[in-house]
């Protein structure tokens, strides 16, 4: 029996679409699953923006199952759709792949060197690999699979029959331009990729001129391509002829038994809708505005007997940090990019803690730290009690999923800490063992495996999104020109500081241990407050950092001191100050 309670308990954004998309699909389709929709074209790498597409649903979805309500999320892969174009920056792929231009997806090759038999099937791969990770639940449809096969002809027949209707809608909308928006702020080169989305919604409506409109475009029977014409149709008999004018080919066959083609985008998807039984659905900004395919389909749907879906528009998602990124893909990345660098619970926690309507950066630059501190503190505020109810439940949405908790990181070590590790330990993992257990000496670590998987993530950011000049590398010896230079006050400083290492030698020791130097050395207490601290502390302590740095690393800044400190080791420390 389905839990109607839990939706009095939370009211974040996730949960009051839940209660309405439950109350449509009551009314809708009584006794039936809820369906949901996302839809992608993989038409090359899927990117972080595209995510939102998938995730917005999935969220619902999963608090409706949460309920105990039965839900499928339908992801359609837009894989019949039209080769538009040759990504930029994609491994294995030329400008010879221009040629394909206007096949559907999957007749066009897959980029060298892969192990999927077509373009789509590449790029499908990559995301469902991602999918998989981030605990998205969902059944895929191929369009090319549902148009080939004639699952949709009836659908075709239909819209044939009724284009009349249908070009009398999207007439209301070919002379009319959408008014001009305010532009808040220039969209970079990230989110201008995003807001493209897969370019169906710019492709035209099926208009044919002189023979009358067609919301149907076959792929020509010689070379593959959807540039052909229709110019005739009988609604009788069911036949169409066609020319095609990349080829010149031009032939006439039964719709009636003719699977090689389909419906022009904004009649699909609202066939779609209504063949599917689609309750909630979102889309981007490229589908949202005045007379575009979200708006449009909303009236076409009716004539396939159909209702829209309760559709929010869900706004950009940012990249922070492509300059720095090591190798570029000419777009922006992908999910598989993001799990690269951060667990999959915290990727699900950017997307569930802002409304769709929302946009937020993805970091992928040193505010990755941030995020990670944030996240941090949440989960400890979860864990105590003390979290906002809103917060409690993005935590609890990106933690896990109605079927159960994802696989965690067993002792998960401040991602800062970890990054610094992994950056001066260089892929020793002897040496970034002996470090973390050092952090805690009273709960030290048994195996570098009860850091990952996050450990694992903070290596991989440090070594693919960290420029090499602002990598950390420890001097081998000690400066000698710049130890004969310290005054009386630096000697004492380092004189403190390497009689308190033994006793103090763990995280929190040490950060007490360096930051109360230049409080002794000024006559205060180690433990002083800032408040009971003159002004002129801050700038001691900033100095003696910068020279523990210049020391140590031949740098002037660097990762956390005590984590450095750890990573350089008692005797190294006591070599390169000069002991």
């Amino acid at each position: 029996m389905p839990n109607v309670a839990q939706s009095s308990e939370t009211t974040d954004w996730v949960s009051r679409f839940a209660d309405e998309v439950i109350a449509s699909s009551e009314r809708r389709a009584p006794g039936k699953p809820v369906v949901v929709a996302s839809g992608l074209s993989p038409s090359g790498p899927i990117h972080l923006g595209n995510l939102r597409e998938v995730m917005t649903p999935h969220l619902v979805a999963d608090e409706i199952r949460r309920r105990g309500y039965e839900v499928r999320h339908l992801i359609s892969w837009d894989d019949y759709d039209r080769y538009r174009k040759v990504p930029a920056g994609v491994p294995g792929v030329d400008e010879s792949w221009a040629e394909h231009i206007g096949k559907p997806l999957t007749s066009v090759p897959a980029p060298r060197g892969s192990a999927h038999p077509n373009w789509a099937e590449h790029f499908k791969a990559a995301m469902t690999a991602s999918l998989a990770d981030l605990g998205v639940e969902f059944d895929g449809i191929s369009q090319t699979a549902q148009y080939t096969s004639g699952a949709y002809r009836a659908q075709i027949l239909h819209a044939m029959r009724h284009r009349a209707d249908i070009d009398a809608i999207l007439a209301q909308y070919r002379t009319k331009k959408a008014p001009a928006k305010k532009q808040q702020k220039p969209l970079d080169e990230a989110e201008l990729e995003a807001a493209e989305g897969s370019g169906a919604a710019a492709e035209d409506d099926g208009s044919s001129g002189g023979a009358g409109y067609f919301p149907y475009r076959p792929y020509c029977g010689n070379c593959e391509k959807d540039l052909t014409t229709v110019t005739a149709y009988d609604d009788d008999t069911t036949e169409l002829s066609y020319t095609c004018t990349a080829c010149g080919h031009a032939e006439t066959v039964r719709l009636d038994e003719f699977d090689r083609g389909k419906l022009v985008w904004k009649v699909d998807w609202p066939m779609r809708w209504a063949y599917e039984g689609v309750i909630f659905e979102p889309s981007g900004v490229d589908h949202s505005s005045p007379g575009s395919s979200f708006q449009v389909g909303g009236q076409i749907v009716g004539i396939f007997g159909g209702e829209r879906p309760i559709g929010p528009m869900y706004a950009f998602v940012g990249i922070s940090g492509m300059a720095k990124m090591s190798s570029s893909k000419g777009g922006v990345p992908t999910p598989a990019d993001a799990l690269r660098i951060m667990e999959p619970q915290l990727l699900r926690w950017l997307y569930a803690r802002r409304r769709p309507n929302q946009s937020f950066k993805i970091a992928f630059d040193q505010e990755i730290q941030r995020l990670y501190d944030e996240w941090d503190k949440l989960a400890a505020k979860v864990a105590d009690g003390s979290a906002l109810p809103g917060d409690v439940a993005a935590y609890t949405r990106a933690v896990g999923t109605a079927a159960g908790e994802l696989p965690k990181t067993p002792r998960p070590l401040p991602y800062r800490t970890l990054a610094s590790v992994a950056d001066v330990t260089a892929g020793h993992q002897d040496q970034a063992l002996r470090i973390l257990s050092e952090l805690d000496p009273a709960h030290p670590l048994g195996s570098l495996d009860e850091a990952r998987p996050r450990y694992d993530r903070a290596e991989a950011w440090i070594n693919s999104h960290v420029p090499a000049e602002q990598r950390t590398l420890v001097r081998s010896e000690p400066d000698a020109e710049r130890l004969k230079t310290l005054d009386e006050r630096d000697r004492e400083s380092l004189r403190l500081l390497l009689d308190g290492l033994e006793e103090h030698w763990s995280l929190d020791g040490l950060t007490h241990l360096v930051y109360g130097v230049p409080k002794v050395r000024a006559g205060f207490p180690a433990d002083a407050t800032p408040k009971e601290l003159p002004a002129e502390i801050k700038t001691a302590q900033r100095a003696f950092f910068a020279l523990l740095y210049e020391l140590l690393v031949g740098r002037d800044t660097g990762p956390r001191l005590p984590t450095l400190l750890l990573a350089v080791g008692q005797d190294r420390v006591r070599t390169l100050l000069g002991a």
